[in-house]
């Protein structure tokens, strides 16, 4: 099997990886989680339905490393493979999405590595999600260390496509039928249809809200 090579680097190394790559995802969790208990206490309003998160296992990273000519080594996994530790942020609404990534990069301590927006260029195959590479400093008892996380946002209906396409091409190992290909681009076009519509019923609501609030506070006025 394929695994990476800590056992000639030590497994206290491999150890000590893990150690800063779960602490990365605790770290950039926890600010999401506040963010968000901030914007429900100021807007009355949640833009995070849910977060997940997670480690790539040994296997992907070999994978991925060997797929782009590097030797499967702890530092090779460090330098070149910047999705180790991974965050989903799911959204309600398309405005949610940039709406978190720009309170994310406003944080003196977060430094934002690269971006990909698939939700501006999506891709070929429909793929529709916000991709942000950022670095945290961890800090533990013998210093600091800068740690990489990916972060996906994405909306609710973006997350149940990709997580189908993934299904599909697990299913046929990357090889998809065309019909399905063709089917699954038709889904996507009805994803941001969806979601461009139930923010626009959102925006609405909303607009209406503040118009019987304005209301109410004009007729204690008087």
């Amino acid at each position: 099997m394929d695994r990476v090579n800590y056992e000639a680097e030590g497994v206290d190394s491999w150890k000590n990886i893990i150690l800063l790559y779960n602490s990365a995802l605790k770290e950039v969790g926890t600010k999401l989680e506040i963010l968000n208990d901030e914007f429900q206490h100021v807007h009355q309003y949640n833009p995070i339905e849910h977060i997940k998160s997670r480690i790539k296992t040994p296997e992907s990273i070999v994978k991925k490393l060997k797929r782009r000519g590097y030797e499967s080594t702890i530092e090779n996994m460090v330098r070149y493979v910047n999705d180790i530790a991974g965050i989903r942020v799911i959204c309600s609404f398309t405005a949610d999405i940039y709406r978190i990534a720009d309170m994310l990069a406003k944080q003196s301590d977060i430094r934002v590595m690269s971006i990909k927006d698939y939700i501006k260029n999506p891709k070929e195959s429909g793929y529709k999600s916000y991709h942000m590479i950022v670095s945290v400093p961890i800090f533990l008892s013998d210093g600091s260390s800068d740690t990489k996380v990916e972060i996906q946002i994405r909306t609710v209906a973006m997350d149940f496509w990709a997580s189908l396409e993934h299904k599909i091409n697990y299913k046929y190992e990357g090889e998809v039928p065309e019909h399905i290909k063709r089917e699954l681009s038709e889904c996507a076009e009805m994803v941001s249809d969806l979601d461009a519509k139930m923010m626009s019923l959102n925006e609405e609501i909303k607009d209406g809200t503040e118009d019987e609030g304005t209301i109410a506070t004009l007729r204690l006025i008087r």
